[in-house]
């Protein structure tokens, strides 16, 4: 009999292990379904109340509308969660020290810089792929090497990414420019408002949503330059005639002859005659 409730009893113990095994197996995709920007009107657009996890999404704008930060305060998200994130940057441009003021934990994030074109979506594909990554930023914004034209993702391509992401259960982020958009994605857009801000819209969207848009200032990107609200990024105050350093004001010898160092100081840089004329050899020969 005590054998028998020994076996019951490790039975049971091995029960609970297995249970215990699936909650951990499944606590990943349970505790975190979304990336949230920490932006609530950016969040609010999307109908998972931010950005959700097993799809591809493309920021689609011009340069300076907001769209990389965007995505790297996506990847600061993740960071939060302590995951992992990874960034393919085509255009080998992305700024690492501007990438960890906002938020980015640079021993989380895997830097890839493809040699050629065709490695970017391959190596997309692969790292949405394997699930080890919360969060894949792909950025398309300019050609390897910052040059030629940006590529766009063809529909096939698309499918690919879309199928990656949602096999691997992360998010997949793809940044491109307006002359080179890419097909059958969620894609939202970014625009500079200037001065006083910038927006974000649901271009398309499966889930609903299109249309809607938010208008923020600069200061919900970049929470570390202590803009007010509404304030504007440059200030430029009145300038002050006394303010410009030393080095750059004229010394007195140029403010006397206004020649600067090609002038002509007295008894010093006088025109020398001629050779010629101070020898006596001109007036010998006539």
């Amino acid at each position: 009999m005590s054998a028998v409730a020994e076996q019951r009893g490790g039975g049971a113990v091995v029960e609970q292990l297995r249970e215990r095994i699936r909650q951990l197996q499944a606590a990943p995709r349970s505790y975190l379904a979304v990336l949230r920007t920490g932006m609530e009107a950016v969040d609010a657009l999307l109908p998972s109340g931010g950005f959700p996890l097993g799809q591809a999404v493309e920021l689609c704008g011009e340069a300076a509308s907001g769209r990389t930060s965007l995505a790297l305060s996506a990847v600061a998200s993740a960071h939060q969660e302590a995951r992992l994130c990874a960034w393919v940057d085509g255009p080998r441009e992305l700024y690492a020290p501007a990438a960890a003021a906002q938020g980015v934990d640079l021993e989380r994030l895997l830097l890839v810089r493809p040699k050629t074109p065709e490695q970017r979506v391959w190596a997309a594909v692969q790292l949405a792929r394997s699930g080890a990554f919360a969060c894949v930023v792909l950025d398309l914004t300019r050609g390897v090497g910052a040059t030629g034209r940006p590529p766009r993702v063809g529909l096939a391509e698309a499918r690919k990414l879309a199928d990656a992401a949602e096999r691997g259960g992360g998010l997949l982020l793809l940044l491109t420019s307006p002359e080179a958009p890419a097909d059958g994605v969620t894609r939202l857009r970014t625009e500079s408002q200037g001065a006083e801000g910038w927006s974000v819209e649901v271009v398309r969207s499966r889930r609903g949503g299109t249309g809607t848009r938010a208008v923020l200032p600069w200061s919900a990107l970049y929470p570390e330059l202590g803009l007010e609200e509404g304030g504007r990024v440059l200030d430029v105050g009145p300038v002050d005639a006394d303010a410009t350093p030393d080095f750059l004001r004229e010394t007195p010898w140029v403010a006397r002859n206004g020649l600067g160092h090609q002038g002509q100081r007295s008894g010093r840089d006088g025109v020398m005659p001629s050779l010629r004329v101070a020898s006596g050899v001109a007036s010998a020969a006539h």
